[in-house]
């Protein structure tokens, strides 16, 4: 078994930070849906604007919403505008890499998606 990307969001800006909200990212649930994150699933979030790197759990937000929301100890991790990518990972078996492929949701700088891509180019050995 290897750890393998299952899917990414991409750009993601920040909507809100609140320190006091118990901890986790609150996410969109159309965002939630396009990349298949579930609900109290862990996620790990690359913060571009400062290069912080963080593992936390998705929370599902109001859909349609665009909100990226940072809780708790999260919170001290980014600021309101900046942008994230926010990654899943899958165990896959030796047998099954050469299928894998991840999702990748797009967003605009409203937290629309733009657009849902399968990863280009399977593993080779």
């Amino acid at each position: 078994m290897r750890t393998m990307l299952k899917s990414k969001l991409h750009r993601a800006r920040v909507t809100r930070c609140d320190l006091e909200y118990e901890g986790s990212i609150t996410i969109d649930r159309d965002l939630l849906k396009a990349a298949d994150i579930l609900p109290f699933e862990q996620v790990q979030v690359l913060n571009l604007n400062n290069s912080a790197r963080f593992a936390t759990y998705a929370i599902e937000g109001e859909a349609g919403s665009g909100e990226i929301g940072l809780n708790g100890a999260a919170a001290r991790c980014a600021c309101k505008g900046d942008l994230v990518i926010i990654l899943t990972y899958d165990q896959v078996a030796e047998d099954q890499l050469s299928s894998h492929m991840p999702t990748l949701v797009y967003v605009d700088e409203n937290n629309r998606i733009t657009s849902v891509k399968q990863a280009i180019g399977a593993i080779s050995f």
